[in-house]
């Protein structure tokens, strides 16, 4: 059993989520590979056998960053998707995300995608861990369309599984594209042409 999965005290906890928390900050800030077990100790003004006793080396610590990483910006997501029940609801989804990316002025892009580019060709288990957190958020995605089909605001021949697909492919290029671009712009055109296809989808041809 390692130290992690045991009962730690309070004061114990909050050490061990100091150490995670400034690890992931590092790690995205200049790369997991750039971020050295030493700076991680410095910068959270612990020890190295404080480090040591909850985590027993990088890799530990990586996967710590990616489950902290999935937990923050999962709870973002569910905030809004949880809450869709119509098409233009994902407005207001759209408006929290590019508020967000709006003031920290674009910078650092979206936490998962960052680590998915630094981790996805050199660590196997990181990518995993990565693939499974992405898979969640898309499964919120699909839920709110599932939803939206069932009361009749979406078509019923449209693929709930694929569009969600779509649009977190739409906001992970859109944030990508919004913290190169320092501009939100990006984000917000991408997440509205993915909705404008929702109501496209929704709409009868015109004879």
């Amino acid at each position: 059993m390692t130290q992690t999965a045991r009962r730690l005290t309070p004061k114990g906890q909050a050490t061990h989520d100091r150490i995670v928390e400034t690890a992931a900050r590092l790690m995205i800030d200049q790369g997991v590979a750039r971020t050295t077990i030493e700076d991680i100790q410095a910068a959270a003004g612990v020890s190295p056998s404080q480090l040591y006793h909850y985590f027993p080396g990088k890799d530990a610590l990586v996967t710590a960053v990616i489950d902290h990483q999935t937990i923050q910006a999962l709870d973002v997501q569910q905030s809004c998707l949880g809450e869709l029940d119509t098409i233009d609801s994902l407005g207001r989804w759209r408006d929290v995300m590019v508020g967000i990316l709006s003031e920290v002025q674009c910078a650092g892009g979206c936490p998962l995608g960052s680590l998915a580019s630094d981790l996805s060709e050199s660590d196997p288990v990181a990518r995993m861990q990565l693939a499974g957190a992405f898979a969640r958020w898309q499964e919120l995605i699909r839920d709110g369309l599932v939803a939206m089909q069932d009361r009749g605001e979406l078509s019923a021949s449209a693929n709930p599984s694929d569009l969600a697909v779509a649009m977190l492919a739409a906001v992970q290029g859109g944030l990508l594209l919004s913290q190169v671009n320092r501009d939100p712009a990006p984000l917000r055109i991408a997440v509205d042409t993915m909705i404008d296809h929702l109501h496209a989808l929704t709409r009868p041809a015109v004879p």
